[in-house]
């Protein structure tokens, strides 16, 4: 039962064959055995869960229920959930109980969906390894040798590992795609917007976004009906209509424009990783697709004006956690100023205190034309290239991650090898654009390869199509890692 897909488990739940409460049950045993040796949850709270999977048989006793009505999920701990700890991965908000639900949550809670509990990630989702959380590495359930990836990496480890059907994530530089790759499974980044950051602890406010992760591209475009909407309390959310996310997986492929970027085919990207994709690509091919050559030349620039304009949103977010109002206070100071001072150097991990002093230094006096005014002409640059792209093409392919999962710490002691993780996805972020991953074979270490595919503003609904295609002809999504069947 556990690798059924989300529409296979809502349709035991319509037909009576299994009980909400049977099924939380099922996933928080197999959480109980396995999340010991993963670290892919910080928080579980059985009562709690438990006692929303008997409100949803109930609702559905009543008939008031919706699609989804009954089947779990697991929410990165970024977002807030009244009443659960909500840590971000951070010391500092080891003991915060978060005492309102984010837009998220509420969604899913008014879908009817239980909460099986809160996934460990990388400190106020900084890191593209999930080797920066407060609360120990997530080993990758394909190889505990492995990391999972980063941000996201505990949902992502959750859902491969089948501790739950899928799980929220969010993606600031490709933390929910990163991951996904790494970890096998299927993970969607919506147009910056499309989702509602309220609630959800921020970390660079015009780069983050709120997206679904699981197994396939069926199951992002179920849980996509759930999570997209206009939110007022959040000013950069979108007013839109209304969709139905998967009112076009069943759309043919013929005529569909693949764009293949020259800038992601080259050096840099693992030679299994390229075979791996360029078969996926193969495939498409077979489906009826074209593809056509294109070039995204500013691609090249995306990670130095990432980690100009991340860390400087970051370091005017992250100034709210002084030890005065809520989260971690160091015992002992002297004063105001010295307990800020150790407040934030206790509470706050390399990685944070790292991108908050290059976010200082480049928003500082006399460099912030230098280099924060650079970079945001140049994000204007990257994003027009996508726009260029777009006159030729339906959609952009290639790599999300440049290798397969590497061992953990072997990138921890240079921070720019790590930062490099993100390549192929960062230019996604500094554009607003909506992309995803799919798993499409696997590297010689036996570890996954992902498939990124890049699509206009609010073209959604088409890319999980497109996935969803690719999805139905080959079954690399539908692997589960070995020991954990």
């Amino acid at each position: 039962m556990l690798n059924l897909s989300l529409r296979q488990l809502a349709a035991l739940l319509a037909e009576g064959k299994t009980s909400s409460v049977e099924l939380c049950q099922d996933y928080l045993e197999r959480i109980e055995r396995l999340n010991p040796g993963l670290n892919a949850f910080i928080t579980v709270d059985r009562a709690r869960t438990l006692a929303e999977a008997r409100a949803a048989d109930q609702r559905r006793a009543q008939g008031d229920a919706g699609p989804l009505t009954g089947v779990p999920i697991a929410h990165k701990d970024i977002f807030c959930a009244e009443g659960w700890p909500t840590t971000c991965g951070s010391r500092m908000l080891a003991n915060f109980v978060a005492p309102y639900d984010a837009h998220v949550i509420e969604r899913c809670k008014a879908a009817g969906m239980p909460t099986l509990g809160k996934t460990n990630m990388d400190e106020f989702a900084m890191g593209s390894s999930n080797e920066t959380s407060f609360f120990g590495p997530v080993k990758n359930p394909w190889d505990e040798r492995a990391v999972p990836g980063g941000s996201s990496g505990g949902s992502a480890a959750a859902v491969a590992a089948r501790m739950a059907p899928a799980a929220t994530g969010t993606d600031t530089g490709g933390s929910i795609r990163q991951p996904a790759a790494l970890c096998g499974i299927t993970g969607l980044k919506p147009t910056y917007g499309l989702v509602s950051r309220y609630g959800m602890i921020a970390f660079a406010s015009s780069l983050d976004q709120g997206g679904p992760m699981a197994a396939s591209a069926e199951d992002c475009a179920l849980l996509m009906n759930v999570l997209a909407g206009f939110d007022a309390r959040d000013s950069t959310s979108l007013e839109r209509p209304v969709e139905d996310y998967t009112r076009e997986l069943d759309r043919p492929l013929s005529g569909l424009k693949i764009g293949l970027p020259q800038e992601y085919f080259g050096a840099g990207l693992a030679a299994d990783a390229g075979r791996a994709v360029d078969a996926a690509i193969a495939e498409y091919r077979r489906l009826g697709a074209e593809t056509v050559d294109i070039s995204l030349p500013n691609s090249r620039l995306s990670v130095p004006v990432y980690y100009v304009l991340a860390p400087a949103e970051a370091s005017s977010n992250l100034a709210r956690y002084d030890g005065v109002r809520y989260g971690y206070r160091a015992p002992q100071y002297t004063d105001l100023t010295d307990m800020y001072e150790r407040t934030r150097a206790e509470g706050l991990g390399d990685e944070v205190k790292r991108r908050i002093m290059i976010g200082t230094y480049v928003l500082s006096h006399g460099y912030y034309d230098a280099y924060y005014l650079q970079a945001q002409k140049l994000r204007r640059l990257i994003a027009r290239d996508f726009a260029e792209a777009f006159r030729q093409c339906d959609v952009i392919m290639g790599p999300t991650a440049p290798t397969t999962a590497f061992d953990l710490g072997a990138k921890r002691a240079d921070p720019v090898e790590m930062y490099l993780s993100d390549i192929y996805t960062i230019a996604v972020n500094l554009a607003g654009l909506p992309a995803l991953s799919i798993p499409c074979g696997f590297g010689r270490d036996g570890r996954p390869v992902g498939l990124q595919l890049i699509g206009d503003y609010f073209s959604e609904a088409r890319l999980l199509n497109i996935a969803h295609q690719y999805q139905q002809a080959t079954d690399w999504h539908t692997m589960t890692p070995r020991g954990l069947e």
